[in-house]
């Protein structure tokens, strides 16, 4: 039983077509072939259903758990190789880490301190939904995860918090909002809004707080893409609901402005998340290092005040206002482990 025969084994399943696989190891389809009949010699068990020529008709059940494990070995012999390299100080190789859109203004801050410390690593950033965070770990093909706290959606997972969104209104710098630093949800329900499309993580959260308070807000427009919400602000005089970092990362447009949304103030943890397990990958440890060093020094939330003073912009400390809804709407993280 070799190495080989679970990457080709990996191959097909990935590629569902045994002539691409062979392309991708490198190999004739023959060699491949054979391979993966060794392979189901050895084991004892069919591992594919049988077809025509090169089609890819499944795997029997006992393949199914064959794969599963074969993509674990390949993971384990990555981190392995992995480790040796860091403890030579040497790392090399690809972070690979799933994160969601609204990250995107941050995880530069993240992320450079994982190249002070690992120059050689270079980093994979997928901005994927939740349910391909969840696969993504599973099958090894992602070191992390980077989204909101539940557990029930990523499964059972080591976590770490990185910080704390809260969320803002961003409208025209016009009369109307002139000397205002905050509003209500049930006046932005009133407002010509532009949001993200329904079945969005956070466009949910966001109809779960107004209907909290009652309202239930028809968009003007709906997009995926939270930058350009703010463009239909600043030149279709549209109000966006945006995380209250953009105010600082990547900072406000011309011609915008932001407001705190109180009655209630809302907010959820976003965290760091990888597969639980006595060993932790290399890979996967640069980014809980840099996660665990920066929290040592007040967090991302105290770095992104400290910018947005150092910027002579309003600082996102929260203000004095009723009792946050998270005991509703954000469960508790548990502790990482070392």
């Amino acid at each position: 039983m070799f190495l080989r025969q679970f990457k080709y084994l990996v191959a097909v399943v990935e590629e569902r077509h045994f002539g691409r696989a062979a392309q991708k190891c490198n190999v004739t389809q023959p060699s491949l072939s054979c391979g993966i009949k060794q392979l189901e010699l050895e084991i004892g068990v069919p591992i594919f259903l049988r077809g025509r020529g090169q089609r890819f008709c499944g795997l029997t059940p006992e393949g199914d758990r064959v794969a599963k494990w074969a993509r674990n070995v390949i993971a384990n012999c990555e981190a392995m190789r992995d480790e040796v390299s860091a403890m030579q100080k040497n790392l090399h190789g690809r972070l690979r880490m799933g994160a969601m859109p609204s990250m995107s203004p941050v995880l530069p801050l993240l992320l450079q301190m994982v190249r002070e410390q690992h120059p050689n690593v270079a980093m994979d950033v997928q901005f994927i939904g939740n349910d391909a965070m969840k696969t993504g770990l599973n099958n090894f093909s992602l070191d992390v995860a980077l989204t909101y706290f539940d557990r029930a959606e990523l499964g059972r997972r080591n976590t770490l918090k990185i910080y704390t969104e809260e969320l803002s209104l961003l409208v025209p710098d016009t009369p109307e909002f002139a000397g205002r630093t905050d509003i209500s949800w049930k006046e932005a329900a009133d407002l010509p809004l532009a949001m993200l499309r329904s079945g969005i993580h956070e466009r949910r959260f966001v109809d779960q707080v107004f209907e909290s308070v009652d309202r239930a807000p028809m968009p003007k427009v709906e997009s995926e893409s939270i930058l350009h919400l703010m463009f239909q602000v600043q030149f279709a005089g549209l109000c966006t609901i945006i995380p209250s970092h953009f105010t600082v990362m990547p900072g406000l447009h011309k011609g915008t402005r932001a407001l705190r949304l109180v009655d209630p103030i809302v907010s959820q943890d976003v965290c760091l998340f990888w597969a639980e397990g006595e060993i932790m990958t290399p890979m996967a440890a640069t980014l809980v290092a840099a996660v665990k060093k920066l929290n040592k020094l007040g967090g991302l939330d105290a770095r992104l005040n400290e910018l947005a003073q150092g910027d002579g912009r309003p600082s996102l400390q929260p203000v004095a206002g009723p009792t946050p809804l998270t005991a509703i709407y954000r469960p508790q993280p548990v502790a990482a482990s070392a």
